[in-house]
């Protein structure tokens, strides 16, 4: 095999692979190529699979940076989020990348890990690239992050959160609303002596305020909170539940800051031969796929994750494409799904 034969190996020692040499090895302009890549309709099928050819015989990557400064879009929308383990945003984020891809774009994913610090060092980096857009989770408060986000003129869209006054657009829905329903739902039926395991999280806290004001309103005794800080596992939840009986031995329903953390003090439940729900109801939040399939199955606040993604990514892609965006904040519902746990 010749030099000729072999592109990729030719240019290694020239550097990378350019449009210029794959139009070389078709046949044909180097514009002509490029219409290929991003107009394809505007080419014969004859000069397309020439091209597409020389694009696989060459291992050739187009450049979207390069494109987007040509056109002031860059295809590509960054996303941040505070985690993907066992995450309840992970039904929002395949909403967002389906919806995204389908529409040719793709999507760039940053993990905040839960704290402010990170998220604005990975906006700062984000900002950068010039995404032609940039989604969420949260809120973002005063501070760096927003200034930054604010003066790069990049569309935002904040997510799983209200807020009066979003930097750009907003889907959303309230936490404190969430806090006072599971309130109402467990005093509805009879709970008396109510708790909150909770980690240490803005939204969650806010969930967690509310649901106590709403307890102590209804004439019950204070909610007794153990809070379990950034760990966010089964094993936590289940020291939370063995720290909440020391301290609050007559508890009768417990509402948990996320699923995995119920599921915890579910499990240290039933290795204390507490039965659940009789003598302790149990309710987890964000509804993640598979605990209707436990046993028992595991009562929880469902948020409509998929319908957020969607709506986020199709205001990203109508403020990217120029495409006026008629209600820039949306209210999305949640509910509470009453399964075994209660």
């Amino acid at each position: 095999m010749t030099e000729k034969d072999n592109p990729k190996r030719s240019r290694r020692s020239s550097g990378a692979i350019t449009l210029r040499d794959v139009a070389k090895l078709a046949g044909v302009a180097p514009i002509t190529a490029s219409r290929v890549l991003n107009t394809p309709d505007q080419v014969s099928e004859e000069v397309r699979q020439r091209v597409l050819e020389a694009v696989q015989r060459t291992g050739y990557v187009p450049n979207r940076m390069a494109g987007g400064l040509a056109s002031a879009r860059s295809r590509l929308i960054a996303a941040v989020v505070p985690s993907t383990v066992m995450s309840v945003f992970m039904e929002t984020i395949e909403s967002l990348n389906s919806t995204l891809f389908d529409a040719g774009y793709q999507l760039m994913l940053g993990q905040s890990g839960y704290s402010a610090a990170r998220e604005e060092l990975l906006l700062e980096a984000i900002i950068g690239r010039r995404p032609d857009g940039i989604f969420l989770t949260g809120i973002m408060g005063a501070g760096k992050g927003r200034t930054r986000l604010v003066a790069s003129g990049i569309p935002v869209v904040e997510t799983w959160d209200l807020t009066p006054t979003p930097i750009d657009m907003l889907v959303g829905f309230s936490h404190l609303d969430i806090g006072r329903a599971v309130a109402r739902f467990f005093m509805d039926r009879g709970r008396k002596r109510l708790a909150l395991v909770t980690a240490d999280d803005e939204r969650a806290g806010r969930r967690a305020a509310a649901f106590s004001e709403a307890v102590l309103q209804a004439g019950l005794p204070p909610v007794t909170t153990i809070s379990v800080g950034a760990q966010r596992s089964l094993r936590s939840g289940r020291d939370a539940l063995g720290r909440l009986l020391q301290q609050c031995p007559g508890v009768d329903a417990v509402f948990c800051s996320s699923d995995l953390l119920a599921l915890g003090v579910v499990t240290e439940a039933r290795a204390r031969q507490l039965s659940v729900p009789g003598q302790l109801a149990i309710m987890g939040f964000g509804d993640v796929p598979f605990v209707a399939d436990l046993l028992p199955a595991l009562s929880t606040v469902h948020i409509n994750g998929a319908h957020i993604g969607h709506l986020a990514a199709r205001y990203l892609i109508d403020c990217a494409e120029g495409r006026p965006v008629d209600r820039r904040v949306v209210e999305v519902d949640f509910s509470i799904v009453k399964r075994d746990t209660t």
